[in-house]
């Protein structure tokens, strides 16, 4: 971890810092609680040696869907010593309805543009992701989001048989469906796990991390199911709002495969077991 001199922290736009304590702030980034003289509490994410535009992508995102959800206020953001670093309110959690934080997301589905993508890449993360603009969600899921990945996992040895084979089916599976189906873009959070989604000491749902585009709403959706966390009364709250096309069940693991692969290519096969699990599950299905 970083160690963050006198010199350094004196640099940040805050006055009076008082005290700086490493925290728990994920798997890409370093992070501290902030506090000052007054007791103001902030949070602050350092990414050594990436510059500010590391975190002008979350920036955006946060900027995005607060129009219409609870998100960390943005205190700044910017660059000390080729730091990347960005500055929140501190969020004291606490527990919240579930079925408010299905409503909560469904809104910022809503919120939809006239193509998917964004208007810029974000390069700068483990997995290089390619924005472009297209007008049909297969394309661009398919030739920005899931081949490229594919082929980092087989850079790296982590490919086998049954995954190519998954792989093959869900774009043949996606194809026909976007090609029969109209799919809105949607602004997504596009990571959208149990610890990006929590309750404030108000019992408030508040959405933390994003790594927004506009694409399917569905995509949000599948990764929900991935790891848990998420209750029958979130989606009982999505549905409420925005109800998703039926069969909706059938095209989540599209989506699961996805971000299962994704940790497959970030942290190894640990993950490997379940995503062969959804890819036997896949084909199964495809067979009957």
């Amino acid at each position: 971890m970083k160690k963050l001199t006198t010199a350094w922290l004196q640099q940040l736009p805050l006055q009076e810092l008082q005290t700086v304590t490493p925290v728990s702030g994920g798997d890409i980034n370093e992070a501290y609680q902030l506090t000052t003289k007054s007791g103001a509490r902030y949070f602050l994410k350092v990414q050594p040696g990436r510059g500010k535009a590391f975190f002008d992508h979350e920036v955006e995102g946060l900027n995005l869907i607060g129009q219409v959800a609870t998100v960390p206020t943005v205190i700044a953001s910017g660059e000390i010593e080729t730091d990347g670093y960005l500055i929140l309110q501190w969020i004291e959690t606490g527990n919240g309805n579930q079925f408010e934080l299905g409503k909560m997301v469904a809104n910022v589905h809503q919120q939809q543009e006239q193509r998917f993508g964004l208007d810029h890449d974000f390069r700068l993360g483990r997995f290089p992701k390619v924005n472009q603009w297209q007008s049909n969600w297969a394309t661009f899921f398919i030739q920005q989001r899931l081949q490229p990945l594919a082929q980092l996992a087989q850079q790296k040895g982590r490919w086998n048989q049954t995954r190519s084979a998954a792989l093959t089916l869900i774009m043949q599976q996606l194809q026909a469906y976007a090609a029969t189906h109209v799919i809105k873009p949607s602004l997504l959070h596009g990571d959208l796990w149990a610890g990006n989604a929590l309750f404030n000491h108000q019992h408030q749902p508040l959405l933390i991390d994003p790594d927004v585009y506009y694409g399917d709403r569905e995509f949000d959706l599948g990764i929900t199911t991935v790891f848990g966390g998420f209750t029958a009364a979130f989606y009982s709250g999505y549905q409420s709002v925005y109800p998703c096309r039926p069969g909706v069940e059938a095209r989540l693991p599209w989506y699961r495969f996805y971000y299962v692969l994704m940790h497959v290519v970030l942290f190894g096969e640990s993950y490997g077991t379940y995503l062969d699990q959804i890819s036997s599950n896949l084909l199964n299905e495809g067979r009957q």
